[in-house]
């Protein structure tokens, strides 16, 4: 194994828990703990942290299983937030000064297109995107095989009788 391939699963690992630590900032700073909806990300987060922590303990085989439907869950959840923020958005786009007496008249497919880059409304999409890209990385840590397991497979073909 190269030393590029070695430095990948720690460098996946830190830029997983720098995302997480960068969205909880995020969402503390918005305050974002109002209802069971705002909570969701809250939840996710915590997801993520516990898979950072079965990889950086030592992520047997049955614990990358587990780390990769926890990254699953959190991107499912993720989605549900880019989706919520979109409507909510879509939904309040009429109030916009600078749409408000088009918005209706306005093809879905530009009103959608305003409520996805926050141009009305006030809900952000890109950060449960932020949110799906944490568990994107966490998910291809789990891709990259650990030189320990490497080493120890690779012996027990050798050791193994033919």
């Amino acid at each position: 194994m190269n030393n590029g391939s070695a430095a990948l699963r720690p460098g996946l690992i830190g830029l997983t828990v720098l995302s997480i630590l960068g969205l909880a900032v995020e969402l503390a700073t918005e305050r974002h703990w109002r209802g069971w909806e705002q909570l969701l990300p809250w939840g996710a987060l915590i997801l993520l942290a516990f898979g950072v922590a079965l990889l950086i303990r030592g992520g047997s085989p049955k614990e990358v299983v587990v780390v990769r439907v926890l990254s699953a869950v959190v991107l499912l959840v993720a989605l549900f937030g880019v989706y919520a923020h979109v409507a909510a958005n879509y939904d309040t786009g009429f109030l916009d000064q600078r749409y408000a007496g088009v918005w209706a008249t306005l093809p879905v497919i530009s009103r959608l297109w305003y409520a996805l880059t926050k141009s009305v409304g006030p809900a952000p999409p890109f950060a449960p995107g932020a949110l799906a890209q944490a568990a994107l990385l966490l998910l291809l840590t789990t891709l990259v095989r650990r030189p320990a397991l490497v080493r120890r497979s690779a012996g027990r073909r050798r050791s193994s009788p033919e």
